[in-house]
C-alpha cells in the first residue's frame, strides 16, 4: 500500500492514546484535545481502514524553532519507511511553517532512525519532575 502523510489531519480524541498505548507508552488521554489545539501542527497516517497507524507533532512558539515529539508508529506497520515519511513530512511542513531548527530527543537505539530522516545527533539533557 502507499501510505500519504496527511498534516493536521482530522483525529478523533482516542485514536492518539490508542495508538499510544499500542507502541507501550502511556495512553495520555487527557492531553486530548489540548494537544492539537496547542501545538504548531501535527502528522498522521491511516491504513486502508482508515485507521490511524502513524503519528507525531511539532510544538514551540512558532518562531524560529521548534521541537518534534511523540513519533510514532502501530508496530504492525513498523520496519515499511512510515516513519521516515511521517518525519520527513513533519520537516518539511516545519520549512514551510517558518521553522529553521527542529530538534528531537530519542533513546539511542533510534539513533539511526533519525539520522536517516536528516537528524545531527548532538548532546543535549533533560530536566523532568519526579
Amino acid at each position: 500500500m502507499n501510505y500519504k502523510v496527511l498534516i493536521n489531519m482530522e483525529i478523533a480524541n482516542h485514536e492518539v492514546p490508542e495508538l499510544r498505548a499500542l507502541v507501550g507508552w502511556g495512553r495520555r488521554d487527557k492531553d486530548y484535545p489540548a494537544l492539537f489545539e496547542r501545538c504548531n501542527f501535527w502528522a498522521g497516517v491511516r491504513d486502508e481502514n482508515q485507521k490511524l497507524i502513524a503519528f507525531g507533532y511539532v510544538c514551540g512558539m512558532g518562531l524560529e524553532h521548534g521541537y518534534m515529539e511523540d513519533i510514532m508508529v502501530h508496530p504492525e506497520y513498523q520496519g515499511k519507511g512510515i516513519g521516515v515519511l511521517l518525519v520527513k513530512a513533519l520537516l518539511h511542513e516545519s520549512e514551510r511553517f517558518g521553522l529553521g531548527i527542529v530538534t528531537v530527543s530519542f533513546e539511542e537505539e533510534n539513533t539511526n532512525f533519525y539520522k536517516t530522516c536528516g537528524f545531527t545527533p548532538s548532546a543535549g539533557g533533560v530536566w523532568q519532575v519526579d
